[in-house]
């Protein structure tokens, strides 16, 4: 088999910088490695730290994972990727999402229905931006430019700055089918959160909706799924999967309310409905510690590779046998030679 893509998370920041970026970043380089990666939240933002630890780096492509729409308009996030790309001489990947209504409606304050169409919205404005052929002139249900009200005095625009590339590749995160197929649709990549090689055919099954959706014959040959994988090597299989567990629970369980929680309904799908339940329900009611111990090693197991690294590697033929074509791994600086010996030996 072919070896497959490595990419490195740096992860969300906590109360500070997460220790050691700059060094795993370098260390990600050295290795060959073919993307870093930037999250943001309700904290630190995505772009800065990129363009910071990117500033670091020569050849690896620098990703957010994910900018949330709502944080900025279309045209904001636009020049962003625009300046960024100069900088880095043509490397940026614009990773986007449409967070969660919690974040969205309690953090930026602005209402979330139709996220999907949103989305499409969002991605038609930052094509048109990049591709400066006209002044952007665009009348939806989410985005007016030029607004209708105010003075009245605004009128279409096109950027000053000439993209270094008019084509900024650009990744969607998504979980639910709908939002999985508009990623094949509308644009070059998906970031997949909880991946599950047991769910690939249906994985599949969503991206070819896209893909017959956008049709182009060739997209398929070309698009990206660069997906998270938590690997924690170790012999005690089951100390491995607590360092999983706490991830699990606090996305299952304390991610979004009930009825609206995305990534409960992942595991749901999976076949852990119960389990999900369960979980959300304690880390609601403040037991956090008792709702990552209610999670199953298998299903820890069926999102993450966990245990002595002969396990790992025969785990990973199932892996590599799936739609995902890089690895998106984290850590400290010393485990990415690792990681990289496990997956590719």
């Amino acid at each position: 088999m072919a070896d497959i893509k490595l990419g490195y998370n740096t992860g969300y920041w906590s109360a500070g910088p997460p220790s050691g970026a700059l060094e795993a970043i370098q260390e990600a380089e050295k290795l060959g490695f073919n993307s870093i990666w930037t999250a943001e939240a309700y904290g630190s933002d995505a772009l800065t730290p990129l363009s910071w630890w990117g500033a670091h780096t020569e050849k690896v492509q620098l990703g957010t994972g994910i900018i949330q729409m709502a944080a900025r308009t279309p045209a904001a996030t636009a020049m962003a990727a625009i300046t960024i790309d100069h900088l880095s001489n043509g490397r940026f990947i614009c990773g986007l999402g449409a967070s969660g209504p919690q974040v969205v409606e309690g953090w930026y304050g602005q209402e979330y229905p139709r996220p999907l169409a949103r989305t499409r919205e969002y991605i038609e404005i930052l094509r048109a931006i990049w591709a400066r052929e006209a002044p952007v002139e665009y009348h939806g249900d989410f985005f007016d430019m030029p607004v209708d009200g105010g003075m009245n005095l605004g009128k279409p625009l096109k950027s000053t700055v000439h993209p270094l590339r008019n084509d900024i590749p650009i990744y969607l995160a998504a979980e639910g089918p709908k939002n999985v197929a508009l990623s094949a649709e509308i644009a070059d990549g998906w970031l997949p959160l909880f991946f599950s090689p047991k769910e690939d055919a249906w994985y599949r099954e969503q991206l070819q909706a896209g893909f017959d959706a956008a049709g182009d014959a060739t997209k398929k040959d070309r698009f990206e799924v660069s997906s998270g994988v938590m690997i924690i090597p170790g012999d005690d299989v089951q100390k491995c999967a607590d360092m999983v567990r706490p991830f699990l629970a606090l996305y299952a369980g304390g991610m979004g309310a009930k009825g609206a929680n995305f990534h409960y309904e992942v595991f749901e799908r999976m076949g852990y409905g119960d389990v999900a339940d369960k979980v959300q329900n304690l880390y609601l009611d403040g037991k956090k510690e008792e709702a990552a111990a209610s999670i199953p090693l298998e299903m820890v197991e069926d999102v993450a590779l966990v245990g002595p690294a002969d396990k790992i590697k025969g785990e990973l033929d199932k892996w590599r046998e799936t739609c995902i074509t890089e690895f998106l791994l984290s850590g400290p600086a010393m485990m990415l030679p690792i990681y990289a010996e496990l997956i590719n030996g």
